[in-house]
């Protein structure tokens, strides 16, 4: 089962939930030149969406993002997971991760169709660093 793992890390950002406003947000994003890795939204009530982002570059991120008045929460630590898409491919990682003692906070993922498969694994940050040692960052 061969994959690569890298530390990535994220931020979160609030949006209304109204047709359009993750369009004007990932707008933002490309004006400032934000490049992602990944990307999540999920509903957090019964008017609010919170967005997930994974940049390539955290620092510029960071720096575009206040300069264009952005609000966000982060960074944060997780890791970005990328191998073939075979049977037990995610079982592997998360022996792996069960044999260290870290316990996966969430985790979110999806096959490309074509032989691959990208995978977001959270963990506390006080289990960071068994987590990246476990898969051998």
């Amino acid at each position: 089962m061969p994959f690569n793992v890298r530390r990535a890390d994220y931020f979160y950002a609030m949006l209304s939930d109204e047709p359009g406003e993750a369009y004007r947000f990932l707008s933002q994003l490309e004006e400032i030149g934000t490049n992602l890795l990944a990307f999540a939204a999920v509903p957090v009530g019964p008017a609010r969406t919170q967005i997930t982002l994974f940049p390539d570059d955290v620092r510029r991120l960071q720096n575009d993002a206040i300069r264009a008045g952005m609000t966000l929460d982060g960074p944060h630590p997780a890791l970005l997971v990328r191998g073939d898409d075979e049977l037990g491919a995610l079982a592997g990682i998360h022996e792996q991760l069960f044999k260290s003692g870290v316990n996966v906070a969430a985790s979110s993922g999806v096959s490309d169709g074509d032989g691959g498969y990208a995978y977001v694994i959270y963990v506390r940050p006080e289990e960071y660093d068994r987590a990246v040692a476990a898969l051998g960052i």
